[in-house]
């Protein structure tokens, strides 16, 4: 097998470069041209771009139906410490109010800070007793107003192509690097079973 020792450098250095290319180009048609360009009568687009609207709506699906449910939203509400923020709500609403009453001759003298506060805590568990129906109705209002998947798919479908580029690469760029390198691998790879078969037949 009397093979020169320039083809057995050139040919799958030639086949790495040549594979390394091809992925390259590949990874960058994920995205670019991110608007639609016509190259020899053919319409060449990014993949992200030409099916923004398909990704927003799985995108949305997935979201909606298997990630986030309204049963989750509520469960967030209930970390919410509803003393303290009743109590605040409570203690704000009722300032004016409380201002004008004060300034009444019989009643303001009756008013003190002490009884306020107490009237405020007296409301705010009053309120609380009643905890699981603020919930029950609060999931029915987050059902009724917020369709999860019609939000993400609406986000998504208003993002950027640039910025969906900016998220996947955050996320996945040592893959999309990974699959550059390999086809600079199968390449070479490639360029040294013909250069062998190259050998065989010499």
């Amino acid at each position: 097998m009397d093979v020169p020792l320039t083809t057995w450098i050139a040919v799958p250095l030639i086949g790495g470069l040549i594979g390394y290319l091809t992925n390259w180009l590949a990874v960058k048609m994920i995205f670019r041209p991110i608007k639609p360009v016509k190259i020899l009568g053919i319409r060449i687009q990014g993949l992200i771009g030409r099916r923004q609207s398909e990704l927003a709506a799985s995108i949305g699906s997935v979201v909606g139906d298997h990630l986030v449910s309204h049963e989750d939203i509520v469960k967030g509400f209930e970390k919410v410490d509803l003393h303290a923020l009743l109590g605040e709500v409570l203690k704000r609403g009722m300032a004016k109010k409380i201002d004008g009453l004060k300034s009444l001759p019989l009643i303001g003298g009756f008013l003190t800070d002490e009884r306020i506060e107490d009237l405020r805590k007296s409301i705010t568990e009053g309120i609380l007793e009643h905890k699981a129906l603020i919930f029950e109705k609060l999931e029915e209002a987050v059902e009724q107003g917020l369709d999860v998947e019609e939000m993400v798919r609406e986000k998504v479908e208003g993002f950027e192509v640039r910025t969906l580029e900016t998220l996947v690469l955050q996320v996945a760029r040592k893959e999309l690097r990974a699959i550059e390198i390999l086809g600079l691998l199968l390449g070479a790879l490639i360029g040294v079973a013909q250069v062998f078969v190259i050998g065989l037949s010499a």
